[in-house]
């Protein structure tokens, strides 16, 4: 009969533990694993294999590399438990962003470096704290009892930061591995250091490039200025269109989400996004609907010149790349239909407009009233003391849109390392050594749950 094992033995095992696996943590923090075009595959090809040698080290059997054509590769491995047990898939990603300007850093990105109880570098937060959630959650169980509770699998993408743009075959060849009766998707945040959270909506995701065209070439601005319009002051107007003098996007035909029971504190988004004390918050109502149930458009870059050499001309064409954030509830093909309307339609003056779309990604709500939830409920209290906030997510995910289609009768919880001042994507990322702990503690508290032995 296998060893009865309490909380209090799991929390001495994943503490026992955690010097090493924020040793491994920081090993594959070192890889510059940026799935993005024009940098090195060869590093994304490295990361994955540290990341399955991790994993293989804490106990997860049957691990290798699953590959499909023209993809960066995942990492799959599966480790039985006792018969009738379900059956969990734990999900992160190796991936990481670009670095961005690297002055902006205040330690190198890829050399993982502690401050204030913070451990810097690119991916400790996104989403390679994840990995190290699900192998520390490992390891104790194969301290404690030689394996897991139940059955897990293991998948850990390598293009999650490119949109997961391959996973649809990745699922059509490799779905057979992945099924389950719960998903644990380690690639949200938490609410706030110290307060778990359980996300229970994302946005969608709708990037479009809009090209502008006023003329056939260049003219002289002194001798045409006037009532030539150039290009890029068009384009400028044209995305100032999308929002209205209060912030609220004007875009008819995108939809606004479900009202949440919870909501943000102003103060607190202030302080944590660094917004300058004479700016505005746009929009109105609760700053919770706003963060997660309603759309939101950020422009990303645009086509200019620089202004150090600037010449007097009416430029012909201008372009820029917008990201609008889709509400859950709405739909990435009435969005489309609706941007590209919206835009054909307000074109200042006449200009021609093209717009394509580069990039999308579903929204998707959680039902979060399954006996896997219920089980992760009981883990945080356990954990934290206290139960999960159940809150949504402003950010995307375009896989768990995937993974609800193809497995539409697994729970998916959506869990996470990260916490508001993690700064995923941006500079100076971190993640929270004693939340990563926990989060480490959480996750192997829950198999013993999900098992219905503790």
């Amino acid at each position: 009969m296998p060893k009865a094992v309490s909380s209090d033995d799991i929390r001495t095992a994943v503490e026992s533990e955690f010097e090493r696996t924020r040793e491994e943590l920081e090993r594959l923090v070192r890889i510059p694993s940026v799935s993005a075009d024009g940098h090195d595959a060869d590093m994304v090809r490295c990361s994955a294999e540290e990341t399955a040698a991790w994993l293989e080290h804490s106990g997860l059997q049957r691990v290798r590399l699953i590959e499909v054509p023209g993809a960066h590769p995942a990492v799959f491995g599966h480790t039985p438990g006792p018969a009738g047990s379900p059956t969990v898939l734990l999900y992160a990603h190796h991936d990481v962003q670009p670095v961005g300007d690297e002055d902006l850093w205040d330690s190198p990105p890829f050399d993982p470096t502690e401050r204030e109880g913070r451990l810097f570098g690119r991916g400790t937060a996104d989403d390679k704290a994840g990995i190290a959630a699900h192998a520390a959650a490992l390891q104790a169980w194969k301290s404690l009892r030689g394996g897991p509770p139940v059955n897990v699998s293991v998948f850990i993408e390598g293009e999650e930061e490119i949109a997961s743009q391959n996973l649809p075959t990745f699922l059509g060849k490799y779905g057979h591995l992945l099924e389950a009766d719960a998903i644990v998707l380690a690639d949200c945040s938490n609410w706030r250091i110290g307060e778990p959270a359980l996300t229970t909506s994302l946005r969608g995701i709708l990037d479009f490039v809009v090209e502008v065209r006023t003329l056939d070439h260049a003219v002289h601005s002194g001798a045409f200025g006037g009532p030539v319009p150039d290009a890029l002051l068009v384009l400028c107007r044209l995305i100032a269109s999308l929002h209205d003098e209060d912030g609220e996007m004007t875009v008819d035909g995108l939809k606004s989400g479900p009202p949440y029971g919870i909501d943000a504190v102003e103060a607190e988004i202030r302080q944590v996004a660094g917004l300058r004390p004479s700016v505005s918050l746009l929009g109105s109502g609760s700053l919770a609907h706003r963060l997660w149930g309603r759309p939101a458009v950020a422009v990303l870059g645009i086509d200019a010149p620089p202004i150090t050499d600037v010449a007097h001309k009416l430029l012909p064409d201008a372009r820029a790349y917008v990201s609008i954030r889709l509400a859950p509830g709405d739909e990435t093909q009435q969005a489309k239909a609706a941007v590209e309307g919206h835009l054909r339609t307000r074109a200042p003056w006449g200009a021609e407009v093209t717009v394509s779309f580069p990039k999308t990604g579903e929204p998707h709500l959680i039902d979060a009233s399954g006996p896997a939830f219920e089980a992760f409920r009981r883990a945080c209290r356990e954990t934290w003391g206290c139960a999960p906030v159940e809150s949504g997510s402003g950010g995307s995910l375009p896989l768990v849109a995937e993974l609800a289609g193809a497995f539409p009768d697994a729970e998916l919880l959506l869990t996470g390392v990260s916490d508001p001042d993690s700064r995923p994507h941006c500079e100076n990322e971190s993640v929270h050594l004693g939340d990563l702990r926990n989060c480490c503690l959480n996750e192997a508290i829950l198999l013993g749950h999900l098992a219905g032995i503790l």
